[in-house]
């Protein structure tokens, strides 16, 4: 049912009041706090209850962030449908039978709404809250999410298809690709960290088990019982030994050349990233420390403010 113009007034002028505590300009975690103090702790139960029926879920979770920051920004485009004035996301290369979890950010959007009385969270800062609690659901990190993000009316297809890193990069290609969004070779590394969770399709690996030597070869061959050389291109294989938990198990699988896909392994492969990789295996506290530093990072690209 569609909101009365007053209501929306009411909004407006909660959104401002908020905004007038704060440079315009700026995101900041308490954005929120005054007009809905329930809409985090809401997100996190529905998350958490998510999460608990399949593990799996709070990786894609994660994911919907970052696939939604590549491309213009983190301003929710990712979840747009196809409409008569642009062509969405959803279907894009990098996203097209691969993104889920939507129906859990619509879940979490109109619990959101109730307990708030009105739309008043938007879906660019779910999407990041979002990420943040999945991670602390697999035993991962915590860290305070930046708030205040507006939410886009309009999508780019080609944007993704350029934008959103591909698995079949080489370094310096990555590199380039997360320097473009702002961001360091730090940055780089202790993000791919993600992949500490999750799986990926056989169509994304194959070539790596296959076709190129910097793999342990026991390895590739047990990958290539379950995805062959043709067919099976939806067939799934952990991203790392734990796909379940947030863990430096990804890094120690790169130190010993068992990393998933071609953009996994050039990390650890002779080139810059190396020390980062090797260190991060070695070291818990800084993996997460650094992780959480460039999830914030991240989730600062281009946000649209309410100004």
């Amino acid at each position: 049912m569609a909101s009365s113009p007053s209501f929306f007034f009411v909004l407006v002028v909660m959104v401002f009041a908020l905004v007038n505590t704060a440079s315009s300009q700026s995101l900041y975690p308490t954005f929120y706090q005054r007009v809905c103090p329930q809409a985090l702790p809401t997100i996190k139960k529905i998350v958490e209850d998510a999460v608990q029926k399949e593990r799996r879920m709070g990786a894609s979770l994660l994911r919907l962030h970052f696939h939604d920051c590549f491309v213009n920004g983190c301003d929710a485009s990712v979840l747009l449908d196809d409409t008569a004035n642009f062509v969405g996301e959803k279907n894009a290369l990098p996203n097209a039978n691969s993104l889920r979890g939507f129906e859990v950010i619509d879940r979490i959007k109109s619990a959101v709404d109730k307990v708030c009385g009105g739309p008043i969270v938007s879906c660019a800062d779910i999407l990041a809250i979002t990420a943040r609690d999945s991670v602390v659901a697999l035993g991962g990190p915590t860290w305070m999410v930046q708030l205040g993000r507006r939410d886009s009316t309009t999508a780019n297809q080609t944007a993704a298809n350029i934008d959103i890193p591909s698995p079949f990069l080489d370094l310096p290609g990555l590199i380039a690709s997360f320097k473009k969004q702002g961001l360091g070779l730090r940055d780089l590394v202790a993000l791919s960290g993600g992949h500490t969770v999750g799986f990926a399709r056989c169509v994304t690996f194959r070539n790596h088990i296959y076709n190129e030597t910097n793999i342990d070869p026991r390895f590739a061959l047990a990958l290539q019982g379950s995805c062959p050389r043709s067919g099976g291109d939806n067939n799934l294989s952990p991203l790392d030994s734990s796909p379940a938990r947030f863990d430096v198990n990804y890094f120690k699988d790169l130190v010993g050349k068992r990393g998933l896909l071609h953009s996994d392994q050039v990390l650890f492969n002779g080139g810059s990233a190396d020390g980062l990789v090797k260190g991060y295996s070695l070291n818990p506290g800084a993996f997460s420390a650094d992780f959480a530093k460039s999830m914030v990072n991240m989730g600062n690209i281009k946000p649209l403010n309410w100004q």
